[in-house]
């Protein structure tokens, strides 16, 4: 699946294996789902350099997205109804021009209902275990105005970065962001808020237009 937003462009792909993390062993029963994040080097300016090659363990900032990305899908999931498999979620930015990590969760949500189909397909599920739909964008404050989807010369001048992620019925699954040159209102929050679960919902539209449904 390649989701795109603006300029930016991620490749999300899911791998179904056949076990489950070591410590979910004889303790529930279920699959599991985890998340991997990584920026191709020529994926924005200047170049950065692969990790692996770097010898160094991933960074900081690597590990939170992937870990954010696994947490958003994991609430779209019923995962005790799901095999003893792990849904591996391979989220591979082609092109960063701000809004990589919501990006990345809106196009991992239709690779895992496709991954969630073909296991449909080999009679693996008892049940369908998909919630609902999860879908997620940045919204900040830019010269004193909210905006949505921030591209990165927006992002890098706003006061206000939060990043939103919305189940289908437009509850909140998780918030992040924070001022960034000085305090803003609860006024203000709200607003944003309310501007991100309406561009969600229209998110969540193109989602299912992508998957047919």
């Amino acid at each position: 699946m390649l989701a795109e937003c603006g300029r930016t462009k991620v490749l999300c792909t899911v791998s179904v294996q056949d076990q489950v993390p070591p410590w979910m062993y004889n303790r529930q029963p279920g699959g599991w789902l985890t998340a991997e994040y990584s920026m191709l080097p020529g994926a924005g300016q200047p170049r950065k350099p692969r990790e692996a090659r770097t010898g160094r363990p991933i960074d900081g900032r690597t590990f939170e997205i992937q870990r954010l990305i696994g947490r958003a899908l994991r609430c779209a999931i019923d995962l005790g109804t799901l095999p003893e498999v792990t849904l591996w979620v391979d989220c591979d930015v082609l092109e960063a021009d701000g809004g990589t990590r919501t990006t990345a969760i809106n196009g991992a949500l239709v690779a895992v209902y496709d991954a969630l189909l073909w296991l449909e397909e080999k009679k693996q599920l008892p049940k369908w275990p998909l919630r609902g739909m999860v879908s997620a964008v940045s919204v900040g404050l830019v010269g004193g105005e909210p905006m949505i989807d921030l591209d990165y010369a927006e992002d890098s001048t706003a006061e206000v970065d939060l990043n939103v992620v919305c189940a289908a019925d437009g509850r909140l699954i998780e918030v992040q962001g924070a001022a960034e040159k000085r305090p803003f209102t609860m006024e203000q929050f709200q607003e944003m808020l309310a501007l991100a679960q309406t561009a969600c919902t229209r998110i969540d539209t193109l989602q299912k237009q992508s998957l047919g449904i």
